[in-house]
């Protein structure tokens, strides 16, 4: 519940920056589960949304994410990964250091897989860390499949947190098997520093380390078992 109630605070934000006309994020308001009504308290509160002046294309494209500032040109990026998970094969995206002085699983925002996390975690084995994302979206053919901008946060919130969390778990699998004796840690982004938060609280040892980067922490958190 607390995932689903932070992706619909991002429609609710999207929108009131004007990244999201009144229509679009209605139609994503429903999709993540909220009546009518409920989407127009909500939306009304967040004020004109800009001016109506913005599209329907929803936040930063996978394109734009891929020129952020702070990113290294010279870097070279990440390259697609397959590997084994609970319930069939997953996707990543993987990049390997020269000299790793540990591993990371990056977990990505509620967008999925995008081009982003291919040039993020090459980034981070640019900085001697070895690094995997998982897509979370695996079990739907991938992000790269997704045709609707809404598709991603929306399945997202309808995957049971069980599924993601072995997902995450499998993964840490992977990196166990790719560098069997580094240090593993966790980073995590919006949606995904609520996975991070999550991983915790399931009492995954495994993490040497967990960065999550904001991301809405479980109710009642206990995190004396990680």
């Amino acid at each position: 519940m607390a995932l689903r109630n932070y992706l619909v605070g991002e429609v609710a934000e999207d929108f009131a920056d004007g990244l999201l006309n009144r229509r679009e994020a209605m139609r994503r308001l429903g999709l993540l589960g909220l009546s009518m009504g409920s989407a127009v308290a909500l939306l009304s509160a967040c004020g004109d949304g800009g001016g109506e002046q913005t599209g329907a294309a929803g936040a930063t494209s996978p394109a734009a994410a891929t020129s952020a500032p702070g990113r290294t040109e010279s870097t070279k990026p990440g390259e697609p990964a397959r590997f084994a998970g609970p319930a069939g094969e997953l996707q990543g995206a993987w990049a390997e250091a020269s000299d790793p002085q540990g591993v990371l699983l990056v977990i990505h925002e509620n967008r999925g897989l995008t081009p982003h996390f291919f040039d993020l975690v090459g980034r981070f084995a640019g900085a001697s860390y070895s690094a995997l994302c998982v897509d979370l979206l695996s079990s739907q053919g991938g992000t790269g499949q997704l045709q609707d901008p809404a598709a991603a946060p929306t399945t997202l919130a309808n995957t049971p947190p069980e599924q993601l969390l072995a997902d995450l778990k499998a993964g840490i699998d992977e990196l166990e098997r790719r560098a069997p004796d580094a240090k593993i840690g966790g980073v995590g982004f919006c949606f995904g520093g609520g996975m991070t938060w999550n991983l915790l609280q399931a009492g995954e040892q495994r993490l040497a380390a967990a960065v999550p980067f904001y991301g809405p922490a479980p109710e009642s958190p206990d995190f004396s078992k990680a």
